[in-house]
């Protein structure tokens, strides 16, 4: 097992890998920007060491200011979080040259399942179903139109070495076409440096599900179920549950089944998701492979019992999983909110700011994720969210009362946070009755 551990984040997660590291006896090493000198995983780590300027681009996107960190403080081990470099193969790979440990996948697969229309193309070989599409990335626009014509229209246009619901454009009818390749293109080009894109198959108000994986270096690869992410507003999750309410018996098990085949196809090591979009009739397709631990994780370690960081360390490590499909269950329901500083009444702009006071809920069946701390200021250089709200019930109408009743205190004086959108979600009729989709926001199905 390892000693120490930097961790290569910041804000909630890097808190929550802190506490992983606590639980096994790990020393842990923050890094923060000039930014975050005061943040929460800066000052309960272990040791922390400064990395640069606010900018991420010099902080922590800088891969060689982290690689220093982790050298100079004897790190034997590397944790990514999410977000940054935690997808990242050169960066992976530039630990690994330092004989520094990377935890998470080996950086062939974050190479090869990062790259979506290469993902796609090892989903079919695995036998995993997928929608009707270009194969692999478009060279420009007239193969795009071409594309679009054989598949037929609505198409999607999806950023080929994209993630986050960046680089994602509809287009319905063939006059639409230009401006969602120009508009993806140019997005996927800001964000990830590659306006490669691929086209496929649009599905009308599907359902998003996602199915927890776990590898380890000695070729056991388990599902750890799913998690229903259809509550969504311009491809951002907002709320994640599990079970999902919409799948039965049958598909839930030939959709562990396939992301399973996916992951064993790659060889996969450590934590990652495989994502399907899910139609009326059930019938599901290849989205997407994560290769990292997802923002929504909690809600994967309360109905199974799994402590998914504390595996991610201990399959870094050489360890085998500490258990078997066999010991996996599904127990409960639990639905985790994302509580992000920004106000939904303009049209969810980022609030950054100084907390002046704050109480979040308790009581049975609730967890906090969270970085926030009163009196703590909120920067404006990175992303809004502030702490996830995860609870648990006996079932899905117990988990819906118990977050109601969480979400009804928590308050944040200083900043606007979502809170109370988020409650209003969770009392609409379409929540409650799990008829919703990836649109349903959009549509005004909740009257929020």
């Amino acid at each position: 097992m390892f000693q120490k551990i930097l961790i290569a984040n910041r804000g909630e997660i890097a808190v929550r890998i802190i506490r992983a590291c606590r639980d096994l006896g790990i020393i842990s090493v923050a890094v923060y920007s000039e930014a975050d000198r005061e943040a929460l995983h800066a000052q309960i780590a272990d040791e922390a060491i400064c990395i640069g300027p606010a900018n991420p681009r010099d902080s922590y996107l800088n891969m060689e200011n982290l690689i220093s960190a982790a050298l100079a403080s004897g790190a034997q081990a590397i944790h990514p979080g999410f977000g940054f470099l935690s997808e990242n193969a050169e960066f992976a790979q530039l630990a690994i040259d330092n004989g520094v440990a990377f935890i998470g996948p080996k950086p062939e697969t974050i190479r090869l399942l990062g790259d979506k229309s290469e993902a796609k193309r090892t989903a079919i070989a695995a036998g995993v179903p997928v929608a009707l599409g270009s194969d692999g990335a478009v060279a420009d626009f007239a193969q795009a139109a071409q594309e679009a014509d054989r598949i037929g229209y609505p198409v999607m246009l999806k950023a080929s070495a994209g993630g986050g619901g960046k680089g994602i454009r509809v287009a319905y009818q063939p006059d639409e076409l230009r401006q969602a390749y120009d508009t993806a293109s140019s997005e996927a080009a800001a964000n990830f440096g590659d306006g490669r894109l691929y086209i496929e198959r649009y599905i009308e108000n599907p359902r998003h599900i996602e199915v927890q994986i776990m590898g380890d270096t000695q070729g056991h690869v388990v599902h750890l179920f799913e998690r229903e992410c259809s509550i969504q507003r311009r491809h951002q999750k907002l709320i994640e549950e599990s079970p999902s309410c919409f799948l039965d018996a049958d598909t839930r098990a030939r959709m562990c089944a396939a992301a399973c085949s996916l992951a064993q196809r790659v060889g996969y090591v450590n934590a990652g998701t495989v994502e399907f979009l899910v139609d009326q009739n059930r019938d599901f397709f290849f989205c997407e492979m994560n290769t990292r631990i997802q923002v929504e994780h909690p809600v994967s370690e309360q109905v199974t019992g799994v402590d998914l960081v504390c595996e991610q360390i201990r399959i870094a490590a050489g360890e085998p999983l500490s258990f078997t499909q066999a010991d996996l269950h599904q127990t409960g329901h639990t639905i985790e909110c994302r509580i992000n500083a920004e106000d939904p009444a303009r049209d969810f702009a980022p609030c950054p700011g100084r907390i002046l006071a704050m109480h979040l809920p308790g009581g049975p069946g609730v967890r906090i994720d969270s970085a926030a701390y009163q009196g703590y200021q909120i920067p404006p250089f990175y992303d809004s969210m502030i702490g996830k709200l995860i609870v648990s019930g006996a079932d899905r109408t117990q988990a819906i009362a118990r977050m109601r009743r969480a979400l009804a205190e928590t308050l944040f004086d200083g900043v606007t946070t979502s809170a109370d959108f988020q409650l209003q979600l969770l009392e609409s009729k379409a929540f409650v009755s799990g008829d919703f989709h990836t649109n349903s926001i959009a549509n005004g199905d909740f009257d929020v």
